[in-house]
């Protein structure tokens, strides 16, 4: 079964990433040296690289260098990120949309009604209550709101996108802060979204819904999150560990996973 190698195909995208320890032992094992100069061994997917080390200093003070799963995390997280970014976009320009239609909002009513008359006709062949259907009884009652209130749904829309942007920015740069704001946010929204898809269901709402809770119980977990899995403590020392190991495991001094087991078989 194909097993995508995540290492290497961020590698190929953006380049190795190397490190020269200032332990003589553990620069032996990263390095090597070859007809066409020094190598240094990638701290991402382990290949060796020509040219000089990115950074240089002691083991522990090797960048942490996100791979395997952590990658696959970061790749999760900038999709998220992506979906935030246009949704903030989509939120503004309706924003927008509610703006311009307060300062016009009695022109928008006439030419509204001089259109219905036309599609009246038709309605009427296909016996079609054209005045009582949903779509224009809700577009008849935005007529009705004042245009205090309209500015002030527009400005609402235009937080709300201001913090979809915010959450963005945060998630793609894997800030934690970014994966509270995101997981509170989203949760908070969740009964509004199951209150919608109870009066309407449509596709796109049903999967929007189903995204946000995965979203919302992936990132709690996977980024301990609010206690769970051991909470803040636990996501540090993993962290803090991986940044120690990460030029020991590059160099070969610590065994990959199965290999002593494999070794006491």
């Amino acid at each position: 079964m194909f097993k995508r190698d995540w290492n290497r195909r961020t590698c190929a995208k953006r380049g190795h990433i190397t490190y020269a320890p200032a332990e003589p032992e553990l620069a032996s094992r990263l390095h090597a040296t070859t007809a066409l100069g020094d190598a240094w061994r990638c701290l991402r997917c382990g290949d060796f690289a020509l040219g000089d080390p990115h950074g240089s200093g002691p083991a522990e003070n090797a960048p942490l260098v996100p791979r395997g799963k952590a990658l696959r995390d970061l790749f999760i997280l900038r999709f998220l990120a992506v979906e935030r970014v246009l949704r903030g976009i989509v939120i503004i320009l309706i924003a927008w949309g509610v703006w311009k239609f307060s300062n016009s909002q009695d022109a928008v009513h006439r030419v509204f009604d001089e259109d219905l008359t036309v599609f009246r006709p038709v309605a009427d062949h296909f016996h079609w209550d054209l005045e009582h259907a949903p779509i224009v009884e809700t577009i008849r009652k935005t007529f009705g709101f004042q245009k205090k209130t309209l500015l002030i749904v527009a400005g609402a829309l235009v937080a709300y996108a201001v913090i979809e942007i915010v959450e963005a920015v945060g998630l793609w740069l894997n800030k934690r802060w970014a994966e509270y704001l995101t997981v509170v946010a989203t949760a908070a929204f969740l009964p509004l979204e199951g209150y919608e898809l109870s009066h309407h269901v449509s596709a796109v709402k049903i999967c929007t819904l189903v995204l946000n809770i995965a979203a919302v119980l992936w990132i709690m977990l996977s980024k301990r999150l609010f206690g769970l899995r051991g909470g803040v403590v636990a996501f540090e020392a993993e962290r803090h560990s991986a940044s120690l190991l990460e030029v020991e495991e590059a160099a070969g001094t610590v065994p990959h996973p199965g290999h002593g087991a494999h070794a006491r078989a």
